[in-house]
């Protein structure tokens, strides 16, 4: 009998490696729906991939990678995946690994844009006159080197301030816009922003260094330029893939268009409705033009829902239906389940988040973890109310969007050090912490040597080496300079022998850092903290120069695991993010829509509002509401509020909702308005007030009478529960004291039948009913 073969091992070795046995299909393709599977299998040409919110976007798009390696039509380093944040493209890879195995590991270039455009900037970094050891400069960095800049040209930096002339030129590197293009109608303190920019990308130069935007620009100056260098990666990237596409701005989408091979393999996933961010230059036009820039391009609809019910997607998509700017697509679900998404009306903020709290613990005791639940506001003042009701109430909470661990000053300070002991060109890094902790340096020495520095054409570092070997520095301050050159020096020995995180270890302690904040009872602790976990984060990395790119680029920070605590952000912070429990408070006009957006951009600007309402609606799996206020507070002062014209969008067959809330015009008179949610049973516990009940008891008893035809009524979905009768006797006396359950004590100034204009110690004067103040 003869015995059957065994594997070779060389074989068995084979299938799992680059270019060997591809999985079965049905190893990576099993469950794809099949609009899913055509948009992975879909590989040659353009592809656009319209992916509704919750439709399985992220698994199409490791899927297709997956598909694309597995199948032998490129390998791993002929890939070009780019995404926005290093978290997205984490997951993808390790997704990727999941379905195919090691050969994943081989995706270099599998990145956010900055990074693959950073890796590009290394190797070409002297055709736009850098060295390939250049730094990149973060925020605080940029704005220190503007604020030189304009102090240089004599400008005033309260008027003309470092953070609004760097915000301005990161816009137009978004635009990808050098100095030379920028076009005559962009302007910076009254004709001299291109010059302020050219002297801006000068100083960068000098220091080899470089800001985010010019990580895209300079590939853009490179790539346009040097037409042999552009083909190389042409052909060196066989498949393109992008996520998001819908959040890209021009250079992005410039340096895609550049990249892209004469082939034409280049599938962008996203989708136009969720298109929120272009306040930060992206530019929804990108995806909504996709099939003019790519002639026969595919395209591709993600319409079948996996996260939400079907009245939450059907009120998504009724509400987004009002935008004229998009390519179209109708969410669905099989899941028929569900609640109603619920609107609810309320006096003011304070009554807003006194509700959204009550049943918080309402879910809460049904066994809804309060890490299932969210607020999403559309502005950060709007979580002033819901923090304090929290606090009172117990109400475990977190504000997510707070100070990030690398913004931190103790954070800095340690990179600082790090980035100098890499670069002596990097006179940021060597101002920022040449005098900390204290060594005896005042400003006035420091500022004389960035002087001469600049005026030399060279480093600080370079500087302080000359001037303590002449008569230029006093004594002291020559022996301090000579000691901190003589620690970096050493420091830089060090770090050729030891570890990255030893050699942070080791600065922060020679160098007094840590002493310094030992004597701080205050915070030193905390901080010290920080720094441990600092140390402890570096040894994930290879070496010193591949942990500060991370730090640079890095665009979301992880957080970790939270304890079990109702989550608030705002909207812009909670995309791609779900849960089943979510509240939206705030959908007032002016509020949410935004009126500054509506205000600065038109029609474009409430687009990308109603765009931003469709995003937080399909945050919630299980269970929306949505409440908006009669009165909003809104920095400080009281304003008179009109439900949001997004609440009049959502399709009434997918909503329940009631408004419990008086609502009154300036007009000379009032008349009760119907409103499509009156007799709607409501969700929740109401008021229970005095004046609220007299309110309710004066609507149900009032006898309605015919109002002149000249009399406009306020539009609103409220029900108005008290009105102004311009014939209606009042029992009120000018001057009279009055009290308020809102506004407090005042004293009445006018008297119009039934409206009363009272002037309220602490709030102002106002319009009110007189059923809804008693005297005082």
């Amino acid at each position: 009998m003869t015995e059957s073969a065994s594997p070779r091992i060389s074989d068995l070795a084979r299938s799992h490696g680059p270019g060997g046995v591809p999985a079965p299909a049905a190893d990576y393709l099993k469950g794809l729906n099949p609009e899913q599977r055509e948009a992975v299998e879909t590989t040659e040409g353009p592809v656009l991939v319209l992916a509704g919110a919750g439709t399985g976007k992220t698994r199409v798009l490791t899927t297709r990678l997956a598909h694309i390696l597995a199948s032998g039509r490129a390998k791993p380093w002929e890939l070009l995946a780019v995404t926005f944040t290093n978290k997205a493209a984490r997951e993808m890879r390790e997704r990727i690994t999941h379905l195919i195995g090691p050969s994943a590991e081989g995706l270099r270039w599998l990145s956010t844009f900055h990074s693959v455009a950073a890796q590009i900037l290394r190797r070409h970094a002297e055709l736009v006159g850098l060295k390939s050891t250049f730094t990149i400069l973060d925020t605080d960095d940029q704005e220190r080197v503007c604020k030189q800049l304009l102090e240089a040209a004599n400008l005033d930096t309260k008027r003309w301030t470092p953070r609004s002339l760097s915000g301005i030129i990161d816009h137009w590197k978004n635009r990808g816009w050098t100095p030379e293009k920028l076009p005559n109608t962009e302007d910076f303190a009254n004709g001299k922003g291109q010059a302020l920019y050219a002297a801006y990308q000068a100083r960068l130069v000098s220091l080899n260094a470089c800001d985010f935007g010019d990580l895209l620009l300079h590939n853009l100056t490179i790539l346009s330029q040097h037409t042999d260098i552009a083909e190389e990666y042409r052909r060196r990237f066989r498949y393109i893939l992008v996520d998001e596409y819908q959040d890209t701005n021009v250079a992005q989408y410039l340096w895609l268009r550049l990249l892209t091979s004469s082939t034409g393999n280049v599938c962008c996933v996203g989708d136009d409705d969720q298109s929120i961010y272009g306040w930060r230059g992206a530019e929804v036009d990108n995806i909504l033009r996709f099939e003019r820039d790519f002639p026969g391009a595919r395209v591709i609809r993600l319409e079948r829902n996996y996260r939400s019910t079907k009245h939450i997607l059907g009120a998504a998509s009724g509400l987004i239906s009002a935008n004229r700017g998009r390519l179209g697509k109708t969410l669905w679900t099989e899941d028929t389940s569900g609640d109603k998404v619920r609107v609810r009306g309320v006096w003011d903020g304070e009554a807003e988040a006194r509700l959204i709290a009550d049943e918080i613990e309402t879910a809460r005791r049904q066994g809804v973890a309060y890490k299932d639940m969210a607020v999403l506001v559309r502005a950060s003042f709007q979580m002033r109310a819901f923090e304090e009701r929290f606090v009172m109430l117990a109400v475990p909470y977190t504000v997510i969007g707070g100070p990030r661990f690398f913004e931190r000053a103790e954070i800095r300070d340690a990179h600082a050090y790090l980035r100098l002991i890499l670069s002596e060109d990097d006179d940021l890094a060597f101002e920022r912490i040449v005098n900390v902790p204290k060594r005896g340096l005042g400003d006035t020495s420091v500022q004389k040597v960035l002087q001469i520095a600049r005026e030399s054409g060279v480093s600080a570092m370079t500087a302080v080496r000359d001037l303590i070997t002449s008569d230029e520095l006093q004594a002291r301050t020559g022996t301090a300079f000579a000691n901190f050159i003589r620690d970096i020096d050493r420091w830089r020995q060090f770090a050729g022998t030891s570890s990255h995180w030893e050699l942070t270890e080791t600065v922060l302690e020679e160098s007094g850092y840590t002493d310094m904040q030992k004597a701080d009872r205050a915070t030193g602790q905390t901080r010290l903290d920080n720094l441990k976990e600092l140390t402890q984060s570096m040894q994930a990395f290879d070496s010193l120069t591949a942990y500060l790119e991370h730090v640079s680029l890095v665009m979301d920070l992880d957080r970790g695991e939270s304890a079990d605590s109702v989550q608030v952000m705002t909207l812009h912070g909670a995309k791609g993010l779900e849960f089943p429990l979510v509240f939206l408070p705030g959908w007032e006009e002016g509020v949410f829509p935004s009126q500054r957006s509506i205000d600065e951009k038109g029609e474009k600007g409430l687009e990308e509002e109603r765009r931003l309402a469709y995003v937080g609606v399909t945050r919630g799996k299980e269970d929306v509401r949505i409440s908006f206020a009669a009165n909003r507070q809104v920095y400080g002062r009281w304003q008179s509020q009109l439900p949001s014209r997004f609440v009049d969008e959502l399709p009434i067959d997918h909503v329940e909702a009631q408004s419990d809330t008086g609502y009154y015009g300036a007009s000379g008179g009032m008349r009760e308005a119907k409103s499509r949610w009156d007799e709607m049973p409501s969700f929740g516990s109401g008021y229970s007030s005095p004046g609220w009940k007299r309110g309710q008891a004066f609507a149900a008893n009032r006898v309605p009478t015919a109002q002149p035809a000249r009399q406009t009524l306020l539009e609103g979905d409220g029900r108005l529960v008290a009105t102004a009768d311009p014939k209606a006797g009042s029992g009120w006396k000018k001057g009279e004291r009055v009290f308020h359950q809102k506004f407090g004590y005042g004293q009445v100034r006018l008297i119009e039948g039934n409206k009363l204009v009272v002037d309220f110690e602490k709030a102002g004067e106002k319009k009110v009913i007189d059923t809804f103040v008693e005297k005082a």
